[in-house]
């Protein structure tokens, strides 16, 4: 979105417009949309700004349900974003430590200041860029968020309890992310993990980013590291500091399917539990769970090992029920088939499989390639894992639990 869209689309006009045009939920729903505008005679730039922000909130109630439909996006703003029920659960955590007033440094279209605010926080929400600036004062505009176009490093935090930070290592602008190197953080994270130090803090990074520059954290200065993880896949990492961090507690897992969540906790990294043979089931743990370097934990709380020291696989005899079950995806086995391609597909064809499930780990094996390779055929569906034992390749047949 460039500013002249922008302009068009903050109009009673481009409002009444978008509203009006209602979920856009393919491509030609799309074209048809921008030919029908045309021919009605409308504004180029207004007929964009409006199809582009129907069709990003169709897309945004992924994230945002139907608090999309009364928001305004741009597309790097919307990918961007904390999903609603997540940022519900740091605001929980700001209210829960004390904070009253709550600064997002790094605000983006708003997502996460739309759940501080909505559990009654006073938000100061700041942005660098005009435009998303301008959306983000939107979106919050119902709940009386404050909105500052500036950045980060030159707000006033005078009377702020605690910050939000969310550090971008990708370029500035409103449509595709752009990831750049690594010592192009946005603001730096020098400066980021500097002002954690001086008051409470809750920093937002990739799931992926370098563990060891993690914060080592203090007795006085705790630190807490949380993956979160979200209908099976891992979303991000959030860095907790001071009083945000909870007593005790300096990794965690938190696993969000559906409407349940269930999270472990621990003081540091978990031993990793030691390697046993194949048992009558296979467990994949959740990706906070791996990241979080907690494999180990939920290993002994299921009673299972390791298929190998290095994969994060695990198996046992039993099924995984309990606390630990949230935290592992398991599968029954039902035999061990022939790796060579050929031999697998007769196997699978005689088995009568025509819809496969495949999960690899630890081999190069690319899924999409190897099912055309497979000529499946069949009514009968079942999960196919491969992965390595040492130096040998071992193919499971199993079935989701």
């Amino acid at each position: 979105m460039d500013l002249a869209e922008l302009t068009a689309l903050l109009t009673p006009e481009g409002l009444r417009l978008v509203d009006e045009l209602g979920p856009l939920d393919s491509t030609d729903d799309v074209a048809a949309a921008v030919s029908r505008l045309r021919a009605a005679g409308l504004a180029p730039d207004l007929v964009s700004a409006a199809v582009g922000q129907a069709r990003l909130r169709t897309r945004a109630r992924a994230k945002f349900g139907p608090f999309a439909d009364r928001m305004l996006f741009t597309r790097a703003g919307l990918e961007q974003a904390t999903r609603l029920e997540i940022g519900a659960r740091h605001a929980g955590r700001f209210r829960d430590a004390g904070v009253t007033r709550v600064a997002d440094l790094g605000s983006g279209i708003g997502g996460d200041s739309l759940a501080f605010a909505g559990i009654g926080l006073d938000v100061l929400a700041v942005d660098a860029d005009e435009i998303t600036a301008a959306i983000a004062a939107y979106n919050l505009a119902p709940f009386g968020a404050t909105v500052r176009h500036t950045r980060a490093e030159e707000v006033d935090l005078d009377g702020i309890d605690a910050v939000w930070l969310d550090p971008a290592r990708r370029t500035a602008g409103h449509t595709e992310t752009t990831r750049v190197g690594a010592d192009a953080w946005t603001p730096s994270l020098d400066w980021v993990f500097g002002l954690a130090e001086r008051m409470p803090a809750g920093i937002k990074l990739g799931p992926a980013f370098d563990r060891s520059l993690l914060p080592a954290g203090s007795d006085s200065h705790p630190v807490e590291a949380q993956w979160i993880s979200v209908d099976g896949s891992t979303i991000e990492l959030v860095v907790w500091t001071g009083p945000l961090a909870r007593p005790g507690v300096r990794r965690s897992a938190l696993v969000v399917r559906g409407v349940s969540a269930a999270e472990l906790t621990a003081s540091g990294d978990a031993d990793d539990a030691a390697v046993r043979d194949l048992g009558a089931y296979v467990h994949e743990p959740e990706g906070a769970v791996i990241r979080a370097r907690l494999i180990g934990e939920v290993a002994r709380g299921l009673n299972a090992g390791m298929l190998d020291p290095k994969i994060a696989y695990l198996t046992s005899d039993a099924a995984a029920t309990g606390e630990f079950a949230p935290f592992v995806q398991s599968f029954r086995v039902r035999e061990s088939l022939p790796n060579d391609v050929k031999a697998l597909g007769r196997a699978l064809r005689e088995r009568g499989i025509g819809t496969l499930e495949i999960k690899k780990r630890g081999v190069d094996v690319d899924p999409a390639t190897l099912r055309t390779r497979l000529k499946l055929r069949g009514d009968a569906s079942a999960t196919l894992i491969i992965t390595r034992v040492g130096a040998a390749r071992l193919t499971l047949l199993t079935d989701r639990v």
